[in-house]
């Protein structure tokens, strides 16, 4: 079982939330709501977590492939249902951006294995009716997009 710890320690809305290796995450709600900025949006914790999941992902496919990478970065944008109470992820892209000797078809693969496969984000969010777009880039050149 995992176990987080959620804490109140900033203003009305300034939570710091911590995992049982001391590791922490300060959350704050939005200025428009009364935060101050004290940390990321709960939503967009949501997205950093589909980041981190997949990239894990992909690194750890991309090396049992033998594939030497020497940059990865990821960027992801959603958009949220409109005027909806709770207001879910509606879709969301994300572009993978791999630098190094790396082959196209390989890297290309181990994201798809990523987003349609492994990645537990990733299918908890497709099945909250999420729609999930990718796009795979490797020394600038685009290999894969959906």
């Amino acid at each position: 079982m995992i176990k987080i710890d959620v804490e109140r320690v900033e203003a009305d809305y300034g939570f710091e939330a911590r995992d049982a290796y001391g590791h922490t995450v300060r959350i704050d709600n939005s200025p428009e709501g009364g935060g101050t900025n004290f940390g990321v949006r709960p939503m967009q914790l949501l997205l950093m977590g589909l980041g981190g999941c997949s990239g894990i992902d992909v690194v750890s496919i991309l090396k049992k492939q033998r594939q030497p990478i020497e940059g990865f970065s990821m960027k992801l944008e959603g958009e949220r249902v409109p005027n909806a109470i709770p207001s879910l992820w509606k879709d969301i892209t994300i572009v993978f951006e791999l630098k190094g000797d790396i082959d196209p078809a390989k890297a290309k693969k181990a994201c798809e294995l990523s987003i349609e496969k492994y990645c537990s984000v990733a299918e908890t969010l497709r099945q909250a009716g999420c729609v999930l777009k990718w796009k795979v880039t490797v020394n600038h050149v685009t290999v894969h997009q959906q």
